[in-house]
């Protein structure tokens, strides 16, 4: 009897290391974590070529909530650019804003975006007279949609922004083309071609 109590210690010492070598793996951290749940989203919200655009919305110019049901049974140019009042994205906008009539001729809507606010948008409408409404993507998902933000490189500076870019959705509601990295002399007239080269919708 006297040995069986002498030994209790000893194995509840190694019943008690046994335990913590066991359970020692369930307490480790996991892996660094490979996305926050928003990064997974993000790379799984892209438009393409041929597919129908899911249905948006974005704070726009004129005080409203701009909603893409608004161009139902019309063609739609959004076009996407780094920033408000510099000297590129002046001149698309005016670009666009010259073309406006004949791309209104053409059942065709025009939205430009940036991640400005919509503050900034008005005073930028407003100073070039764009007869167009103009979206505040601040939160960056209507960018994340179109896969628009990219690494880009000033100056040998690398940074992440808004690849210049432009959409063209037909009246049904499908991208039926895409400019990337565009530049901008020439562009709007190669974008109203393309409109006007579009099938008419049944």
């Amino acid at each position: 009897m006297a040995a069986k109590k002498a030994a209790s210690p000893v194995l509840k010492a190694a019943a008690r290391k046994a335990a913590s070598t066991a359970t020692a793996p369930k307490k480790s951290p996991p892996a660094p974590a490979r996305s926050t749940g928003q990064n997974t989203a993000k790379s799984l919200a892209k438009v393409a070529v041929g597919k129908k655009v899911p249905a948006f919305s974005s704070p726009a110019t004129g005080g409203v909530t701009w909603k893409s049901s608004e161009a139902a049974g019309k063609n739609l140019v959004i076009y996407f650019y780094p920033r408000d009042n510099t000297s590129g994205c002046t001149k698309e906008g005016e670009a666009f804003r010259d073309s406006y009539a004949a791309f209104k001729k053409a059942n065709t809507v025009i939205l430009g975006v940036s991640t400005d606010t919509v503050a900034s948008h008005e005073k930028f409408k407003a100073k070039f007279q764009f007869p167009f409404e103009l979206l505040a993507d601040e939160d960056q998902s209507l960018c994340t949609l179109f896969d628009v933000i990219k690494e880009k490189s000033m100056y040998g500076r690398k940074f992440i922004g808004v690849e210049r870019s432009t959409f063209l959705i037909d009246a049904d509601g499908v991208l039926r083309n895409e400019w990337r990295k565009v530049k901008v002399p020439g562009h709007a007239e190669a974008v109203l071609a393309a409109v006007k080269a579009l099938p008419k919708s049944s």
